[in-house]
C-alpha cells in the first residue's frame, strides 16, 4: 500500500514535539513493507529529504491564499502516487490542501484524530485577538466536518470515537488507534544509574512526571500533592522530578517556590525524546495528573504507555482513556484532587511488593496492547475500510 501522510508540524524541530505519533506510524508501516511519504510543514524553508528512512516533503507554512494553492497543487501531484491520503490533526493550512488533493485525485482520505484541538486551543489561548478567534473557528469547522468528509477515521480514545460518529462518520469506518510505546526504546532493563548520578539521587525513591509543560498539562496538581507528601515524609527518602519544558516552566518553578518546595523538586527543562527512556529508567514511581474536563476525557496520554513499557508503577488521575490504558497496571485516583494524588503516591511508596507487581503488569500490558505495532495493525484496518469504500 502507498500512503501519503500529511502533518502540520515540523518533523525536525524540538519546539514541535507533536510528531511522534505520525513518525512512529510511518516507521512501523514501512517495516511492514508499505511505501510511506510524509508531507509536513517545517518552521523554516528546507529541501526534500529522508527522515529515519522515510521520504519527507516540506510544504510552505506561510499563511496566504497563494501558498495554500501551491501546497494543494504539490499535494495533488503527490496524491497521484498514493493509495490513501492520511491527514493528522486539524490545522487548516494542512487539512484544506490535503482534502482538496484527495478529492481532486479521487483518492481515499483518512483522518487521524488524536486530540480535541479546538478545546485544547481555547484552554491554551491567553488573549482572544482576531487571529485567535479565526483559528478557533477553523478548528471548530474542521473537527466538525472532517469526520464526515473522510473515508475512514482513526481516533486515539473512545471519547473521540463518540464525537466522530456524532459528527457524521460511519461507525464501521471509525477505528480506535491509541498511542503506543516503542518497546525497544522503553524497557525495564535500562540502567537508572546515569540519571540518578547526574542529579545526586542516591538511594531515595524517585517520583517522576514526564511531559510538556503548558497550560493543558496539570503539573500544579502534582506540585500540590508533593507539598502534602512532604508534611509526613523525610525529603531524604523521596525525590521528585519534573521532566520537560514548555511555556509554563517558569511559572511552575515559581509555584513550587510559593508552596515552599522549590528545593525539593528537580526541574530538568527540555529533554530530547531519545533521552526520555533513561530518565524514566531512573524513576521508582511515575505520575500522570489530570483534571476532569473535555480535553482530558479525549486524551490517550503518551506518557502513560511509555511509563508502562519501561516497567514502572503509575499513579494517574482516573479520567478519559486512562482507566482503559492502565487496567490494573497502576493506581487510579480522583482527577483534580491533590489529596487523592498524594495518597496514591504514598501507597506505592509504602508498598514495595505492590510496586513490583504493578511494574510487571505495566510492561506486559504495553507489550500486548499499547505499542506502535498494535496501533498500526488497527490503522491498517482503517485504511482497508477507506480503500474498500
Amino acid at each position: 500500500m502507498k500512503i501519503l501522510m500529511v502533518h502540520p508540524h515540523d518533523l525536525y524541530s524540538p519546539m514541535e514535539p507533536w510528531t511522534i505519533r505520525i513518525v512512529k506510524f510511518a516507521e512501523e508501516l514501512a517495516r511492514k513493507k508499505h511505501e510511506v511519504r510524509i508531507a509536513y510543514f517545517p518552521m523554516t524553508r528546507c529541501e526534500e529529504s529522508s527522515f529515519r528512512g522515510i521520504r519527507v516533503i516540506p510544504l510552505d507554512r506561510t499563511i496566504s491564499v497563494w501558498t495554500s494553492i501551491g501546497n494543494a497543487a504539490l499535494l495533488c501531484k503527490l496524491s497521484r502516487w498514493a493509495d490513501v491520503i492520511h491527514v493528522q490533526k486539524s490545522q487548516f493550512y494542512a487539512v484544506l490542501p490535503a482534502v482538496l488533493a484527495a478529492y481532486w485525485t479521487r483518492k481515499p482520505l483518512h483522518y487521524d484524530w488524536d486530540d480535541w484541538e479546538e478545546k485544547i486551543f481555547y484552554a491554551s489561548v491567553r488573549r482572544m485577538r482576531v487571529t485567535a478567534i479565526l483559528t478557533g473557528i477553523s478548528f471548530r469547522l474542521i473537527e466538525g466536518y472532517l469526520p464526515f468528509l473522510a473515508d475512514s477515521v482513526s481516533v486515539a480514545s473512545e471519547a473521540l470515537r463518540v464525537l466522530a460518529v456524532q459528527r457524521g462518520a460511519s461507525k464501521e469506518k471509525v477505528m480506535l488507534v491509541p498511542v503506543g510505546a516503542d518497546l525497544q526504546q522503553f524497557r525495564p532493563d535500562r540502567s537508572p544509574d546515569e540519571v540518578r548520578k547526574k542529579y545526586d539521587i542516591k538511594d531515595a525513591l524517585l517520583v517522576l512526571y514526564h511531559g510538556q509543560l503548558h497550560s493543558c498539562q496539570y503539573v500544579r496538581l502534582f506540585l500540590e500533592a508533593i507539598k502534602l507528601i512532604l508534611k509526613t515524609q523525610d525529603p531524604e527518602r523521596l525525590r521528585f522530578m519534573i521532566m520537560g519544558s514548555g511555556s509554563e516552566l517558569g511559572a511552575l518553578k515559581m509555584f513550587a517556590r510559593e508552596l515552599g518546595i522549590g528545593g525539593e523538586v528537580i526541574f530538568t527543562d527540555f529533554v530530547p525524546h531519545a533521552d526520555i527512556p533513561r530518565y524514566i529508567a531512573a524513576a521508582d514511581i511515575c505520575v500522570a495528573p489530570f483534571d476532569d474536563n473535555e480535553v482530558t476525557r479525549c486524551k490517550s496520554p503518551l506518557k502513560i504507555v511509555e511509563y508502562m513499557a519501561s516497567g514502572k508503577p503509575v499513579v494517574a488521575s482516573d479520567v478519559g482513556e486512562v482507566r482503559n490504558m492502565l487496567e490494573g497496571a497502576g493506581l487510579l485516583v480522583e482527577p483534580g484532587n491533590p489529596e487523592a494524588f498524594a495518597k496514591g503516591i504514598l501507597k506505592l511508596v509504602g508498598d514495595e511488593a505492590l510496586r513490583k507487581t504493578m511494574a510487571t503488569a505495566a510492561r506486559q500490558r504495553a507489550a500486548t496492547k499499547y505499542n506502535w505495532r498494535c496501533s498500526v495493525e488497527n490503522l491498517e484496518r482503517a485504511y482497508e475500510k477507506s480503500i474498500g469504500g
